[in-house]
C-alpha cells in the first residue's frame, strides 16, 4: 500500500466551518464541499504546503496554525493509498475574510456544524468534521462523546478502545479491546494473553484484536481511540517503525485496514482508555490463576 501525506485547514469564523466545493478532480468528489487543502510536494513541510494551498486556492493569509489532529484514511477511489492526514486549526491574517478561488472549485461556504448535509461533503471532509463535532462535545461532557444531530456527518460506525500491556516489558503481556457503537453501548468485547513479550507488542496486538472483531462485526467506519501516543502515531504514518520486531504485526493490520471504508486512530489520555486496560488486567489475572493451578 503507498501512503501519501495531506493537509487541511479548519477555518472557523462566528462559529461556522469554511467548505469549498469541487469544480474539478475524478467524479466521486465533484460538486461535494471539502477543507481546503491538498496534498505534500516532495521536502515540502506541512504548514508551508497549507500556507500554499490557502493562498493559491482561495485567497487567504494565515495567521496562525495550530495542529489539531493526525488521521489516517484510505480513499475509497484507489484502496491502495492510505493518506496521513494532519489537519490544522487555522487563523486568518485580518478581519473578516472573504475567500477568492481558483479554478479548482466554484463555490464556498461558511456553515455551522449542525447545518452541514453528509451528501453534500466529500468523506475526508466527513471524517474531519466529525472529529471536530466530538472534540466540542468532549469539552463539554466528556463522559458523553457522541454525535446525535442527524444531519451532522459521523466520522465511524463504531468507537473502539484498544491497549496492551507486559507485566515485566518484557513479560507476561496481553492485549484488549472495547466495541461502542455510536451511542456508547457496547458491541463487544475482549482480551487475548500474548505470552512474554513488550508492552508496545501488546498495544500492537490490541488494535489487530479490535480489527478483527470489527471485521467479523460487518463494520465499515471505525476509530480507534489509543492510550500510546506511539502507536497512535505510527499507525498515522507521522514515526516510522525503527524496531523490526513490530514489522509482522504491523503489516497485518495494515492489511485488514483495507478491508474497512474508514479506519482512523486518535490518542486518548489513559484514564479515558480504562475499559480496555481492564480487558488487559483481565486476561493477565486469568493467566496467573491458571499458572497457580497447574
Amino acid at each position: 500500500m503507498n501512503q501519501r501525506i495531506s493537509v487541511r485547514a479548519i477555518i472557523n469564523q462566528d462559529d461556522r466551518i469554511l467548505l469549498v466545493r469541487r469544480a474539478t478532480g475524478r467524479e466521486s468528489i465533484l460538486g461535494l464541499n471539502e477543507l481546503p487543502g491538498g496534498r505534500l510536494d516532495y521536502g515540502e513541510q506541512p504548514e508551508d504546503t497549507l500556507r500554499r494551498y490557502l493562498h493559491e486556492d482561495v485567497g487567504l493569509h494565515i495567521s496562525k496554525a495550530e495542529l489539531f489532529d493526525v488521521v489516517t484514511y484510505i480513499d475509497r477511489d484507489d484502496r491502495n493509498i492510505q493518506y496521513a492526514v494532519i489537519a490544522y486549526t487555522v487563523f486568518l491574517a485580518g478581519g473578516h475574510h472573504e475567500p477568492k478561488l481558483s479554478d479548482n472549485y466554484d463555490e464556498f461556504t461558511w456553515q455551522s456544524l449542525t447545518s452541514i448535509q453528509q451528501n453534500s461533503i466529500t468523506d475526508l471532509t466527513q471524517l474531519l468534521l466529525g472529529i471536530v463535532h466530538q472534540e466540542q462535545l468532549t469539552d463539554t461532557s466528556i463522559e458523553h462523546v457522541m454525535i446525535s444531530d442527524e444531519n451532522i456527518a459521523t466520522t465511524s460506525d463504531a468507537i473502539i478502545y484498544a491497549d496492551g500491556g507486559s507485566r515485566g516489558n518484557p513479560g507476561p503481556s496481553a492485549s484488549g479491546y472495547v466495541v461502542l457503537d455510536n451511542n456508547q453501548q457496547v458491541l463487544a468485547q475482549g482480551g487475548e494473553y500474548l505470552g512474554i513479550t513488550t508492552n508496545n507488542q501488546a498495544e500492537y496486538q490490541g488494535v489487530r484484536l479490535g480489527l478483527e472483531k470489527a471485521l467479523e462485526l460487518g463494520l465499515k467506519r471505525i476509530e480507534f481511540r489509543l492510550d500510546s501516543m506511539l502507536v497512535v502515531n505510527q499507525m498515522n504514518g507521522v514515526y516510522t517503525i525503527k524496531n523490526r520486531e513490530l514489522w509482522p504485526i504491523h503489516e497485518r493490520i495494515r492489511d485488514l485496514v483495507t478491508k474497512f471504508e474508514q479506519v482512523s486512530f486518535r490518542h486518548v489520555p489513559r484514564e479515558l482508555n480504562q475499559l480496555a486496560d481492564g480487558e488487559v488486567n483481565r486476561a493477565l489475572d486469568a493467566r496467573r490463576e491458571e499458572d497457580h493451578l497447574v
